[in-house]
């Protein structure tokens, strides 16, 4: 090692007077022998498979200090690897290390079979997905182990992109699912994910590749439901306005108002669908409070589609918010649109005309700015239960204040909203004119859920009530022996 390369506080505190710099280069060697001898003690990881993500993590183990060694059909022909890889054939390769990637499609793995005596005793890492999910009887990981008996096979890294890999853009991508029946296997890959900076995650034994291996396939599982949902609202509640607002006026009295499908009506069924998909964001508890108290215990599963309802109402609320937020959108270009601006002026030029103007009305004033303000406190709201879900804010606060923003704010938002949309019907809400081929508002609809939801959290709320509700979340049975035991004074342990 060069004299300029010794580190700066060898070269200022330990240099003795007069020392020469063979002196120099021997202290500072003495000083760092780990640098010496660091190249030497490399780990070497063999990867069958010259394809994008076994060149991609290659490139990665490379930067974090492994030797890689891949495995071709054709290691004349291979290009574009990692500079530093060296590239040999399949059985070369395999005995170079104990651990090989095997970053190919399971329709390549019958070129195993020639290698069973190389492959003996060594960690086979399963990256492979399929095109869909369940498309073999068994998981690629268990037929890679039927294959080649003598071999440890660990799945793992399946879930991480190339692209990731090779940009280094893993924040999205970090966690490594990893399975295997050799716990020794297992680790000694775990240990190489950390290496890489990833997350890994132990699932148990190898029957659990067949779901890690569904999980890059699966498209949204958790949002499903809330974008199902929030297309049934919308197309009915868009036909509904349609028949409401263009087919009935064109029927009774030739008006072309087709024109309100572009802006008016959309205007009608964003908020719509955003209100009915924030009550049931809370419809879900409260069905499974009644379903305590109806059962008098916590410890009975609920339903099935109860679950899966529950399991997606974060979902379900940020959907919503993106409704409120086209909602704002649209109404905030209404002054602009030309029908708009030509009522207005033909307005004008109707008082202008007959000399006189109309009077002021206070209580038509108190609900237009109770509408405007309640609409916007339920949207800022609404903003701050969806900024509380967003990861990097909900791990920065515990349980306790986690559980008011979402249910004590939430509660308060779906009130909000509610009243935003009662203030907006007014005088008109229970009035026999507005019916239209005896069909009422859209909005009238709109407030079925919200109220219907509300109402039964009011009675769940009721003392009496939450008093007996709360003893069953925290333990007691009705019809339990230790709950009598109890009521009577006793404590169980």
């Amino acid at each position: 090692m060069p004299s300029s390369q010794c580190p700066p506080q060898l070269r200022l505190t330990n240099r003795p007077l007069g020392a020469s710099p063979a002196v120099m280069e021997k202290m500072c060697a003495d000083a760092l022998p780990l640098t010496m001898n660091s190249s030497e003690k490399q780990e070497i990881i063999c990867i069958f498979g010259t394809g994008d993500f076994g060149k991609s993590l290659g490139f990665k183990m490379l930067q974090c200090g492994y030797s890689v060694v891949f495995g071709s059909r054709n290691p004349q022909v291979s290009s574009l690897l990692p500079r530093g890889a060296e590239v040999l054939s399949y059985s070369d390769a395999a005995s170079k290390s104990d651990v090989i990637i095997l970053a190919m499609h399971r329709e390549h793995y019958e070129c195993l079979t020639e290698l069973v005596d190389s492959l003996n005793g060594k960690v086979l890492v399963d990256v492979s997905n399929n095109r869909k999910i369940n498309q073999y009887p068994e998981s690629n990981a268990e037929y890679l182990a039927q294959l080649v008996p003598g071999t440890h096979v660990v799945k793992a890294f399946n879930t991480i992109s190339a692209w990731a890999l090779q940009s280094g853009t893993l924040d999205a991508s970090r966690q490594v699912f990893v399975c295997g029946n050799d716990s020794k296997a297992k680790h000694r890959v775990m240990d190489i994910a950390r290496t890489l900076g990833l997350t890994p995650l132990d699932q148990g034994s190898l029957v659990a590749a067949n779901e890690i291996e569904n999980y890059p396939l699966q498209l949204f599982p958790m949002w499903r439901l809330p974008f199902y949902l929030a297309s049934v609202l919308c197309v009915f509640f868009f036909v509904y306005c349609a028949i409401w607002e263009v087919i009935y006026p064109y029927v009774n009295g030739k008006t072309d108002a087709t024109f309100r499908l572009v802006i008016s009506i959309p205007n009608r069924v964003f908020p719509i669908t955003a209100l009915i998909l924030l009550a049931l964001v809370y419809l879900p508890g409260v069905l499974a409070a009644i379903l305590q108290l109806y059962r008098g215990t916590k410890y009975r599963r609920f339903p099935n589609w109860l679950d899966r309802w529950m399991l997606c109402r974060k979902q379900l609320g940020l959907v919503a918010l993106g409704f409120a937020f086209l909602h704002v959108v649209y109404t905030l270009v209404i002054p602009i649109r030309y029908y708009v601006r030509w009522r207005l002026r033909n307005g004008t030029i109707t008082q202008a005309l007959a000399n006189k103007d109309s009077p002021f009305s206070t209580s038509t004033a108190w609900l237009n700015d109770s509408y405007l303000a309640l609409g916007i406190l339920g949207f800022f709201l609404f903003l701050l239960l969806g900024i509380t879900s967003l990861p990097s804010v909900s791990n920065m606060v515990n349980w306790r204040e986690f559980r008011f923003v979402q249910s004590k704010l939430g509660y308060l938002t779906l009130v909000l909203c509610t009243a935003h949309t009662l203030v907006y019907g007014g005088k008109r809400f229970l009035s026999p004119s507005i019916l239209r081929w005896s069909l009422p508002s859209a909005y009238v609809l709109a407030l079925i859920v919200p109220c219907t939801v509300l109402v039964m959290k009011f009675i769940l709320i009721m003392p009496c009530i939450d008093k007996t509700l709360t003893r069953i979340r925290q333990g007691w049975e009705r019809n339990s022996q230790h709950s009598k035991s109890a009521l009577n004074g006793k404590s169980d342990i």
